[in-house]
């Protein structure tokens, strides 16, 4: 499977994209692993997000979707949470802002009562060919997005969430082979994997674990939004799958992650990468 070569302006949004992206609607079937958990998931009014934030309703938890300002997406979200017959809290908001962090929190205590599992995934990138042309604005934008905002929001979670809670960061391919390109972004990825594994033993003693999941190429609207035509079009030809994959594939590593099944699991980096290894 192949996409043509698009764009669109950032952040992007699924109803605009060729192929449409599989998050699983039709495909996933839950088995009650998450059953009576509260799960915040940020940027998950699409990509990756979606695709957890509807098997973790089909595996029984309620999900506060957390995300930048593409509301029809959110509520698309919603709607399969809600379908699947668990409860949806939409909280739209910019997360380089640390109030925003603390303030998603907030909310999805004050509608839960405790929050179970933290799914740190919003993110921003943008190709940029060198060095130079990186504004100073968006370094500095890319860090509070992606890697500031995973710390305030485990900081704020952390007195909300007991003993087998589960905190995951979406790390990526990129922190193990960084694409040139995309610097800011690919820094802030190790960064997630670094920080998550001295979570895990920060919080061993608590009972709380903490891991980090490494995304391959993967079909979302972060593609068509900050790459050029060209390599939209090439895009996850480089992995010896020899193709992106689908926001669906993502979905049961997570759902792994955040089960009690994985109880001994923790400061785990896993690569669902397309066949490309991570060392």
């Amino acid at each position: 499977m192949s996409q043509p070569a698009q764009q669109q302006d950032p952040p992007g949004t699924t109803e605009a994209m060729d192929p449409t992206p599989d998050h699983g609607e039709e495909s996933y079937r839950g088995s009650g692993r998450l059953t009576g958990k509260k799960a915040v998931i940020t940027g998950g009014d699409s990509g990756i997000g979606r695709a957890v934030a509807i098997a973790y309703a089909r595996e029984g938890a309620d999900v506060l979707i957390s995300y930048l300002n593409e509301d029809d997406d959110a509520r698309e979200t919603a709607r399969w949470v809600e379908e699947a017959g668990r409860q949806a809290v939409l909280f739209p908001g910019d997360l380089a802002d640390p109030a925003t962090c603390r303030a998603v929190i907030d909310k999805a205590v004050e509608e839960f009562g405790r929050v179970d599992i933290l799914v740190s995934n919003a993110a921003f990138q943008m190709t940029h060919e060198t060095i130079e042309e990186i504004p100073d604005e968006e370094w500095n934008h890319t860090l509070a997005t992606n890697l500031s905002a995973f710390f305030h929001l485990t900081k704020a979670v952390l007195p909300h969430m007991g003993k087998g809670g589960s905190i995951i960061g979406s790390s990526s391919i990129n922190a193990d082979n960084p694409v040139p390109t995309l610097m800011p972004y690919s820094a802030t990825k190790a960064g997630i994997a670094n920080m998550t594994a001295s979570m895990a033993q920060l919080l061993a003693e608590r009972g709380i674990r903490a891991n980090s999941v490494a995304p391959g190429p993967v079909w979302t609207p972060l593609i068509p939004a900050t790459m050029p035509n060209e390599q939209v079009e090439t895009f996850g030809r480089q992995v010896p799958m020899q193709r992106a994959g689908q926001p669906a594939e993502l979905a049961p590593v997570y759902v792994m992650l955040a089960s009690d099944e994985a109880s001994y699991v923790s400061g785990a980096l896993i690569a669902v990468t397309g066949g490309q290894p991570i060392l």
